[in-house]
């Protein structure tokens, strides 16, 4: 079998499983589990036979073409270089997790069928979005992971949280989506074509007439599906979706998909300063703003949601700074120990029987009682954190030492100007990641919130992916960044010595004193937290989401909402910690320019239809029904007043005629 062929099957595989899930889902049950679980699992298998067999060396490129445009052609391309094939490995090695994991997570839940459909889809479609050469055909996929991620995060409709987080999901992201279609068509038409190689090829030879205005456009869509500022505010609130979902849109798909298309067509955006500054501001915001949002959030899904927004921005600063290798280096790094993150979350929320944003002010005692995710996760948020000799360290000094390249003027891929906003703002970052980083071990794992019902151990499927991701996240950095020059662009991927004290130094002192201030604050926890969290039945933890989302029920304190006193992230923001713990009010912003407008002309047109059209329609039709009425009165369906209006009337006319003639 060919290369072409063994490509075209891994993202179709998938697909087939969703319609073949869907159709079955309610007839036979029994098929519902293998029909996820398998086909995932074989393109798995694929996606890997194709990495091999590419190596890194000349792409894979063929098509044909769609259907007949008449002007600019649509081709089913495919497009398959080394760092394609290694995004796609990683995007079916985490959904295989997933998939897996939630045979166990959602065992009980009777909405799995459509669940485990839609998790397929959403892998085929980011397959698609990673594996096309076309931009049309990259637009199908981008379009339809919004579409599934609609679905997914509002899978516990029942729920106002959940579906007000799927909402505004959609809405953002289109929100971006708009200006990123108006890109795709205005590049398409400066170079001639959708395919990828002859867009390349336009800006190798200077052919984009207007590449700043091209850029930016493009940036918008990159924004919305990546969530980076001011496009991210979607991405905290869509933690009301079940957890695996939240780890395969965080790892792999969705917001991964916005930083794979910058990489993939980084000249279209190196062909504009401009469009590069700005793309390093935006990274800039972002890393340091869900930074400090995330030391104060008090449910680990948030401060991991958060956690992710930062860690796209290093993703989005190496672009910035013209460094894909970098870029797709800390993607593939982080979608391992993101999803461990998730999903050892998953194993904690089950655990503690608290809700689906599991509160660490409810935490108590889980370092015994789920010792898989104690371990695990704590090597996961050391890699976040980017501790030697963990996968974190190796691909996030790969972002810093690309950024101290183009500071420095050692090469000349970005302006100087990028580098150095780049470089500052993540070096910043490091001291926050590892600060939200330790808290949030602290508090989830040593923490003395009230003790949760116990709900026994965990499925053997939920407990073995975890070891099986806990792997990568240890030991795939230090062997990454000496192999993987070789499928990108052959930019060394080694960490440079200043970066690497820094960026170490930074985070370690980050970490010492966010341990400090929990040992100052942690005398306060002993206060007794109200309420008690009800039980739920062994492996029923999408019953236990579903259930607790719209719950708040106060962890501390006497009043609804009372502040924890335990918690060293108010230590640490001070004045700061209010504004960051509702993301600096941005969906207020949003609500004050955006919403309350809408909503404004909304009731304007409504007054407007309702008293000024409704009223023109009732008196245009007023007339006509007087005229009715009143003929309706003469038809008595008495003959006699018939006969006596009949000669009533001949006699006027009759004296009407005598006197016409009189006259004359």
């Amino acid at each position: 079998m060919t290369t072409t062929t063994l490509a075209v099957l891994v993202p179709l595989l998938p697909f087939l499983g969703a319609v073949a899930g869907l159709l079955l889902g309610r007839t036979a049950p029994g098929f519902v589990r293998p029909l996820a679980v398998l086909p995932t699992l074989a393109s798995l298998v694929l996606a890997a036979l194709v990495a091999a067999r590419q190596g890194g060396d000349q792409a894979v490129d063929a098509a044909t073409e769609l259907t007949p445009t008449g002007s600019i052609p649509i081709e089913l391309a495919l497009y398959v270089d080394g760092f394609a094939a290694l995004v796609a490995v990683l995007v079916t090695v985490v959904a295989t997790c997933v998939q897996i994991y939630s045979t166990g997570y959602l065992r009980d839940d009777p909405r799995y069928p459509s669940y485990a459909a839609l998790v397929s889809l959403f892998t085929s479609a980011m397959l698609l979005v990673v594996y096309t050469g076309d931009l049309m055909v990259l637009l199908v996929g981008w379009e339809v992971m919004g579409i599934c991620s609609y679905f997914l995060v509002g899978h516990y409709w029942e729920t106002p949280e959940a579906r007000a987080a799927s909402l505004k999901a959609f809405l953002v992201t289109k929100l971006g989506d708009v200006p990123f279609l108006i890109g795709l068509f205005a590049l398409a038409t400066d170079a001639g074509s959708f395919r990828i190689t002859k867009v390349l090829g336009a800006v190798a030879s200077g052919s984009l007439d207007h590449p700043t205005l091209i850029g930016l456009l493009l940036l918008a869509g990159v924004a919305g599906k990546s969530a980076q500022f001011p496009l991210h505010t979607w991405l905290p609130d869509a933690m009301a979706g079940p957890t695996p979902v939240s780890a395969l849109i965080h790892a792999a798909t969705m917001v991964a998909a916005g930083v794979y298309f910058v990489a993939r067509l980084l000249p279209v955006f190196q062909a504009s300063a401009a469009v590069l500054v700005t793309l390093a501001v935006m990274a800039a915001v972002t890393m340091a703003g869900s930074g400090l949002a995330a030391l104060a959030q008090d449910d680990i899904k948030r401060v991991l949601a958060y956690s992710t927004i930062g860690q796209l921005g290093y993703m989005t600063g190496a672009l910035a700074v013209g460094d894909r290798g970098a870029a797709v280096f800390h993607l593939l790094s982080h979608g391992a120990f993101k999803a461990l993150l998730f999903l050892a979350a998953g194993v904690i929320i089950h655990a503690a029987g608290t809700n689906s944003l599991a509160a660490m002010s409810r935490m108590s005692h889980l370092r015994d009682r789920v010792p898989d995710a104690y371990w695990t996760m704590t090597v996961a948020l050391l890699a976040l954190a980017a501790i030697p000799p963990f996968s974190g360290f190796f691909s996030k000094e790969s972002v810093l030492g690309a950024a101290e390249h183009v500071s420095t003027g050692h090469t000349e891929a970005a302006p100087a100007a990028a580098g150095w906003i780049v470089l500052v703002s993540a070096l910043l970052t490091a001291v926050l990641t590892a600060a939200y980083a330790m808290r949030l071990w602290l508090r989830t794992f040593r923490g003395q919130g009230a003790e949760a019902p116990d709900h026994g151990r965990q499925p053997l499927t939920m407990t073995v992916v975890l070891w099986v991701l806990a792997v990568p996240s240890l030991a795939l950095g230090g062997l990454a960044y000496r192999v993987l020059p070789d499928w990108f662009d052959g930019n060394d991927l080694a960490p440079t010595l200043t970066t690497s004290v820094l960026g170490t130094g930074l985070a370690l002192a980050g970490a010492l004193v966010t341990y400090a201030a929990w040992r100052h604050t942690a005398p306060l926890a002993a206060r007794v937290p109200l309420g008690a969290v009800a039980a739920h039945p062994e492996g029923d933890a999408g019953l236990v989401e579903a259930e607790a989302i719209a719950s708040h029920e106060p962890a501390y304190g006497d009043v609804a909402g009372a502040p924890d006193p335990a918690d060293p992230g108010r230590l640490l923001l001070g004045p700061l910690h209010p504004h960051a713990a509702v993301g600096f009010h941005l969906d207020a912003v949003y609500s004050a320019l955006f919403v309350r407008p809408v909503q404004g002309g909304a009731s304007l047109v409504r007054f407007l239809d309702r008293e000024v059209v409704e009223t023109y329609v009732r008196g245009a039709g007023a007339l006509p029904r007087w005229l009715g009425a009143a003929v309706r009165r003469a038809q008595t369906g008495n003959v006699q007043t018939y006969v006596s209006a009949l000669l009533a009337g001949t006699v006027v006319l009759a004296v009407a005629v005598v006197l016409v003639a009189t006259g004359a």
